[in-house]
């Protein structure tokens, strides 16, 4: 808490009195170190001198360390600036866990180089070089996490998954695509790997790899495990399409052909969408595990993907994975290629700005979906089933009442992903899936318009699909959004996306007019939907947050509570759990029953809810009935969703 300036100045006097100090007092701020820090260089568009090499030895599996050096060419004498990355690309957020790094040891020609952290930039360290110096070494320990509270799993028994930027430093002062390295790898014997990185050898459990710019050793992480099988996705095609798997088991990669084929379709769906590739190859990395932890996260020339252990097993059973693929591999040419111009910074260190998300995320949402379901990874059907649940989800969210959506893409930043108490009134990480209807709305509208001759499949050629096989970042800002989607179909762009973007409360537009234009509406049904059943039966969760307003897992306890819910009313959060209702044991058919039984009658719900040693007794009058979205057609509309969905033919 910040103090009045006078009384933090007496205060200062008095205990220089009472010490006996000299009249003059400490600097405020000064650091207490044994040097002075040098400023941290700007960084410049010029070439590194020289090839980093970097030596990763990530044998250490059962302690989950990976050892690490790097000799690191300079030129003179005098201060280097190492830095650590902190804004990794893809998690739109300060996130690099300079914590994870031990046993930091600098070196110049065997002699010790001490090193100082910078004060106010905690990622950067110092270093004296030392006269007669040609390179210095940097050695470290990356102390993997263990488990999962202490940040998510890279290694277990049976694979790992390197992030380079978690494990290095680069030299301040230059862009990252002006620094070169030359890394290598070190696996456990027998082990296998995946990488969009090009191998120049691989003997004896070390991967060599060709010379590589940071920015792209960055953004090229290796999947590898014991448990290996990659299959091509593109035979014969122009630049090859890999899926790398490594699995907690060898029996958890077999897959039919049936499936395998669905992921070859989802490439060539990629294809007739966007009808150019900005990558010489791509590698679909994925993780057939419930040890490693879960990721989807987007690179340009390939994307790691954590799936359940029965995703090529028994893949009726895992419907909650089926779009990860199709949204990470959008990706490539939404928000790798094509790039919002804020979020092309020179460093890893140099934070981003997320303004365009409902496009990076918001579009690769929709897109994700679309192709998933035009490859036959989810039928028609089931993806009217999970449209429904998003658009129940914003059509009456709460937080909309406060909160820009807009304002949801700094959540990346303020929140950095963390749990929150009311997610229904917080908001999170909007732009995704509301991001996804504001497209919905777009593309019926321009169908709509058009007369069916056009849609946001033309923008998507015109905006994602040139420049076939350019991999260098594309930058893009809102006007080159509005000035494509005109170029599309006339339209005053600019205000139908910042109404939807900026509005809140009565001001803002209901987030399903896509919906309806597509040739649906919205309703609420007394059984969830099938595609609901499925995932909420896979995840273990019950949902009766539109009628009660609370979720449950199966042990009964209370997950979520919908903010202005009969259960938020009631005092009711996310923590309690549910011991009986109307006098009998909890579980969820038991709460379904209830409220059915109390639908069109004044007879309250009674439940008895646990929170430690704390009971409380309920009474809901709550007499609706149970309530569960679904889509329903509007007879003699054009079902233009069911045209955005269908597959395109050549």
């Amino acid at each position: 808490m910040k103090r009045p300036v006078a009384r933090l100045f007496a205060s200062a006097c008095a205990a220089a009195l009472l010490f006996g100090a000299t009249p003059g007092l400490a600097q405020v701020g000064t650091p207490a170190l044994d040097r002075a820090l040098a400023p941290i260089p700007a960084p410049r568009d010029v070439a590194y001198p020289g090839v980093i090499t970097l030596e990763m030895d990530a044998t250490d599996i059962d302690r989950r360390i990976v050892s690490v050096k790097q000799t690191i060419p300079v030129t003179g004498p005098g201060s280097l600036i190492l830095l650590y990355p902190e804004w990794i690309p893809g998690n739109h957020g300060p996130v690099g866990p300079v914590d994870d790094i031990a046993d930091l040891h600098v070196t110049a020609g065997g002699q010790a180089l001490r090193w100082v952290r910078n004060t106010v930039q905690t990622n950067a360290v110092q270093v004296e070089v030392p006269a007669g110096a040609t390179s210095v070494e940097v050695s470290f320990k990356w102390l993997t996490p263990i488990d999962g509270s202490q940040g998510r799993v890279v290694i277990t028994d049976e694979m790992l998954n390197i992030q380079w930027e978690k494990a290095i430093f680069y030299p301040a002062g230059y862009y990252s695509r002006q620094i070169t390295y030359q890394p290598s790898l070190r696996l456990p014997a027998g082990w296998q790997y995946g990488a969009a990185l090009d191998t120049t050898s691989f003997e004896n459990g070390l991967a060599t790899f060709a010379p590589i710019t940071l920015e792209h050793l960055a953004d090229s992480p290796v999947f590898a495990g014991a448990h290996f099988r990659q299959i091509d996705l593109d035979p014969g095609g122009r630049s090859p399409v890999r899926m790398n798997i490594v699995a907690d088991s060898a029996a958890m990669l077999a897959a039919t052909d049936e499936h395998i084929e669905r992921h070859r379709v989802l490439v060539d769906q990629a294809d007739y969408l966007f009808g150019a590739r900005h990558f010489n190859h791509y590698d679909f990395l994925v993780a057939v595990s419930d040890r490693l932890g879960g990721i989807g996260l987007e690179h340009h020339r390939s994307s790691e993907n954590s799936v359940d252990t029965a995703y090529f097993t028994a893949p009726a059973s895992t419907i909650g994975d089926r779009d990860l693929l199709g949204h990470e591999y959008t990706h490539s040419w939404n928000g790798k290629w094509r790039r919002p111009a804020d979020q092309l910074t020179p460093t890893l260190n140099e934070p981003l700005q997320n303004s365009l998300l409902w496009v990076y995320e918001g579009q690769t949402q929709y897109w994700g979906q679309i192709l998933t379901t035009r490859a036959g990874l989810l039928s028609k059907e089931q993806e009217l089933g999970s449209l429904a649940m998003t658009a129940a989800t914003y059509g009456f969210s709460p937080g909309r009442a406060w909160r820009a959506m807009q304002d949801t893409t700094n959540d990346p930043i303020i929140a950095q992903r963390r749990p929150q108490p009311w997610g229904s009134f917080q908001r999170g990480e909007d732009y995704y899936s509301e991001g996804a209807l504001i497209w919905l709305d777009a593309d019926t509208w321009i169908r709509e318009q058009s007369g069916n001759r056009r849609s946001l499949d033309d923008f998507a050629k015109a905006f994602f699909g040139v420049q076939d096989g350019n991999w260098d970042p594309a930058p893009y800002t809102f006007d080159d959004i509005v000035r494509t989607l005109n170029a599309v179909q006339p339209n005053d762009w600019a205000t139908f996306l910042r109404t939807r973007l900026d509005a809140v409360g009565a001001d803002a537009p209901m987030p399903l007019d896509g919906i309806e234009r597509g040739g649906y509406r919205l309703v609420f049904r007394e059984q969830p939907n099938a595609y609901q059943q499925a995932l909420y039966g896979e995840y273990q969760r019950n949902d009766f947050q539109y009628s009660l307003g609370i979720g449950t897992n199966n042990a009964n306890r209370i997950t979520a509570v919908r903010w202005g819910s009969p259960a938020f009313e009631a005092g009711l959060t996310a923590g309690w759990e549910v011991v009986a209702v109307n006098g009998r044991t909890a579980s969820a058919a038991v709460i379904a029953e209830a409220i059915t039984a109390s639908k069109g009658n004044t007879t309250p719900i009674e439940m008895m809810v646990k929170k430690g040693d704390r009971f409380r007794t309920i009474r809901f009058d709550y007499h609706d009935g149970l309530r569960y979205p679904h889509l329903e057609r509007i007879e003699g509309t054009p079902d233009r969703i069911g045209d955005i969905l269908a597959p395109r033919r050549r």
